[in-house]
């Protein structure tokens, strides 16, 4: 397989991480997004608060447009967009061009539907785009390492999101699983006492939230990247 250098396998990480990031968040603000509509405007405020991302918005309808389109906000879609878009650029070589259109096609959508409200249905595609990118990963990155290193960063990223958004703790375990699946291949360091904690904490099942913010801080270090 050959060896891949420290700088790919932080592209590599990170690709996972933003992709993930981008696919997750949306699956949640669609819930915000109806209850923003039907029950509580102010209901952003909340989505913020558990990704810890500033409420910078003051209206739903700031925080529509601003938090899908903006370019220049960081914690935009577009934005997290844009981040894995330039790891995808640099891994060319390792990922194909098919993979990097994916990415590259979700960009172009927010692009030229910023700022024309046309957010559920741009999401929607989005996520299309997003299954298909990591179909195409199966597909077409021969480098197994490289598409391990990928999906570590893909459940790194989604167990974050599923602590910080309360998901039921089914589904944490079943990505924990999985993420566990993926970095006992990968052949690169990665914190075992950093894993340990994590494991004590998630084997406490549903009470697992008593110990909420040291699960994230163990989380984080398991593969510390740049």
């Amino acid at each position: 397989m050959g060896i891949i250098s420290l700088e790919k396998i932080n592209h590599l990480y990170w690709l996972g991480r933003y992709t993930e990031r981008v696919f997750t968040t949306i699956k949640s603000f669609e819930g915000y997004y109806d209850r923003m509509i039907d029950q509580d405007e102010t209901a952003y405020q909340d989505f913020c608060r558990r990704l810890n991302i500033p409420d910078i918005y003051g209206s739903k309808e700031a925080f529509v447009e601003e938090y899908v389109y903006d370019e220049k906000n960081p914690d935009s879609l577009y934005s997290n967009l844009a981040r894995a878009f330039d790891n995808a650029v640099i891994l060319r070589e390792e990922i194909s061009s098919e993979v990097l259109a994916y990415i590259q096609m979700s960009l172009d959508l927010l692009k030229s539907h910023g700022h024309k409200q046309a957010a559920l249905l741009d999401l929607q595609e989005i996520v299309d785009y997003l299954f298909a990118f990591w179909g195409s990963v199966d597909d077409c990155v021969e480098n197994e390492d490289c598409r391990n290193i990928m999906k570590c960063g893909k459940y790194v990223e989604r167990l974050d999101l599923y602590m910080r958004l309360s998901y039921d703790y089914r589904r944490i375990e079943k990505e924990f699983s999985k993420f566990l699946n993926r970095l006992h291949r990968i052949q690169i360091w990665y914190s075992t006492e950093n894993l340990g904690k994590l494991t004590e904490i998630l084997n406490k099942k549903e009470r697992w939230t008593e110990d909420y913010y040291d699960a994230l801080n163990a989380l984080g270090g398991i593969i510390e990247v740049i």
